[in-house]
């Protein structure tokens, strides 16, 4: 397996997109219920197997991930040879991130002293493969409106 299971909720959510992953290998209900119970590690590399051909899929659309920390902002532009990278620390130690009033303030303070600013820029090692690991840190994907609006002030 490259990267993780499904969690049981999300493999709710995918449950038509399953079942035509598995009828693609001309297994039915019966069938797919049958390996359930009398060949389970068959099942499980079936689970995993889908598992990675979703993952698949979202990582190599990814254009955008965020993480938000007490004291940080990161975001993220995924390209296609390389991420770039805002960094936003509050040099307030008191500032949360976590929080709406700590969102506030990073709005309010976006151009001040008391907010350290980084950009930077790293070639992947394997794109998909280091985009979920920023995700297994606790980055999500993102639309990108967070990341272009601070990067267009940062380039005017």
């Amino acid at each position: 397996m490259k990267y993780a299971r499904l969690t049981k909720e999300q493999f709710e959510e995918l449950h038509p997109e399953f079942i035509r992953f598995l009828a693609t290998q001309s297994i039915d209900k019966a069938e797919w219920d049958s390996i359930k119970s009398t060949k389970p590690e068959v099942a499980d590399q079936e689970l995993d197997v889908f598992s990675d051909l979703i993952w698949e899929g979202v990582l190599s659309r990814a254009t955008h991930l965020e993480y938000f920390s007490k004291n940080h902002v990161f975001l993220f532009h995924c390209k296609e040879q390389q991420i770039e990278t805002i960094v936003l620390k509050s040099l307030d130690a008191s500032i949360d991130f976590l929080t709406n009033e700590g969102l506030h303030w990073l709005s309010d303070h976006l151009f001040t002293k008391q907010l350290s600013m980084q950009q930077g820029v790293k070639k992947y090692a394997e794109r998909n493969s280091d985009l979920f690991a920023l995700i297994q840190q606790g980055a999500i994907l993102s639309d990108g409106k967070l990341y272009d609006q601070i990067h267009s002030i940062i380039m005017s």
